[in-house]
C-alpha cells in the first residue's frame, strides 16, 4: 500500500548479510585450509592409538609392492607399510612443528613485548641482534644450528624455533608500539597501573590476533624446514618415520616404484598448503577491509 509507513516494509531479499545482522561468511581459503589441517591432525591423532601395522617392521619379501588390500599405499624398499609410516610421519611432523613454533612464539613475543614497552637501550640492542638473525633465511639458519648440534628431532625443533624468533619478536614489538599510543593504555598509566598489569591486561590481548595468524603460517614453514632437515639427515633419525627421511630413502628407487616418494611428498604438500591457506584465511577474516571486499 502506498500509504503504509516506511518501517513496516520488509527488506528486499537481496539485502547483504551484514545488513541483516548475519555473521560474515568464512573465507574460502580458511574453509579449505582448515579442512586440510583437520585431516592431517585426525590422521596424526589416530596414529597415537591405532596403526594398521608396525611402521618400522621390515618384510623383505614384500619390498616395493604397489597399493594392495594388505598394504593400501604400498611398501618401501624394506617392505615397510607406507600407510603406517605416513600416519606416524604426520604425528612427527605436527609434533616438531608445534614445539618449534611454541619456542619461537614464546621467546619472540617476550623479547618483542619487553623491547617495545621498555624502549631505550634494550630495545635498540635487541632489535639489532634480531635483525642480524633475521638476515639469515630460516632454512639456512636451521641447517647451521642443526649441523652444530647432534642431529635429531630435538635439535630440529630448537633450530626451527630459533629461526622463527625474529618474526614473532618484530611483530610483537610493532603491536606494542601501536598499543602504547592508544587512549586505554594512557588511561591505565594515569590511574597508576603497573607496567606488568598494563602489558598482560591491555596490550597482549590486543596484539594476539596477528600473532596467532603468524603462528599458523609459521607452522607451515616449520613442517617444511623439518622435512628438509630430515631429508638431509639432520632431522628425525631412523627408524622413526619422517616424511623428509622417507623422500630421501625413496629417491634411489623412483624407477622401480614411485609410491614411496609420492605419498610423503603429497603429505608435505597438503600440510604446508593447509596451514598457509588457513593463515591467509584468518588474516582475511580478521581484517574488516578485506572481509568487505568479498
Amino acid at each position: 500500500m502506498a500509504g503504509a509507513p516506511a518501517q513496516s516494509r520488509r527488506l528486499p531479499a537481496t539485502t547483504p548479510a551484514s545488513a541483516r545482522g548475519a555473521a560474515p561468511r568464512l573465507p574460502p581459503g580458511l574453509r579449505v585450509g582448515g579442512g586440510l589441517v583437520t585431516l592431517v591432525v585426525l590422521v596424526a591423532a589416530v596414529s597415537l592409538v591405532w596403526l594398521p601395522q608396525d611402521p618400522d617392521a621390515a618384510h623383505f619379501l614384500e619390498r616395493l609392492r604397489p597399493p594392495a588390500p594388505a598394504h593400501p599405499l604400498g611398501t618401501d624398499h624394506f617392505g615397510r607399510d607406507l600407510l603406517a609410516r605416513m600416519m606416524a610421519g604426520a604425528r612427527n611432523a605436527l609434533w616438531v612443528g608445534l614445539v618449534a613454533v611454541g619456542i619461537g612464539l614464546s621467546a619472540g613475543v617476550t623479547i618483542g613485548v619487553v623491547a617495545g614497552f621498555a624502549g631505550g637501550l634494550f630495545d635498540r640492542t635487541a632489535m639489532l641482534l634480531l635483525d642480524a638473525l633475521y638476515a639469515f633465511p630460516a632454512l639456512l639458519l636451521a641447517l647451521l644450528l642443526a649441523t652444530a648440534w647432534r642431529p635429531g628431532a630435538t635439535s630440529s625443533m630448537v633450530a626451527v624455533g630459533i629461526a622463527v624468533v625474529p618474526i614473532f619478536a618484530r611483530l610483537a614489538r610493532a603491536g606494542v608500539l601501536t598499543a602504547k599510543a592508544q587512549p586505554y593504555v594512557e588511561a591505565a598509566r594515569a590511574l597508576g597501573a603497573p607496567g606488568r598489569r598494563i602489558v598482560f591486561r591491555h596490550v597482549l590481548p590486543n596484539i594476539m590476533g596477528p600473532i596467532i595468524i603468524q603462528a599458523t603460517l609459521a607452522m607451515a614453514a616449520a613442517v617444511l624446514i623439518e622435512a628438509a632437515l630430515s631429508y638431509l639427515g639432520l632431522g628425525t633419525q631412523p627408524p622413526t618415520a619422517s616424511w623428509g627421511r622417507m623422500l630421501r630413502e625413496a629417491q634411489s628407487f623412483m624407477f622401480l616404484s614411485p609410491y614411496p616418494a609420492l605419498w610423503p611428498g603429497l603429505g608435505i604438500a597438503v600440510t604446508v598448503l593447509g596451514f598457509n591457506l588457513m593463515g591467509d584465511g584468518l588474516r582475511d577474516w580478521a581484517d574488516p577491509r578485506r572481509r568487505g571486499r568479498r
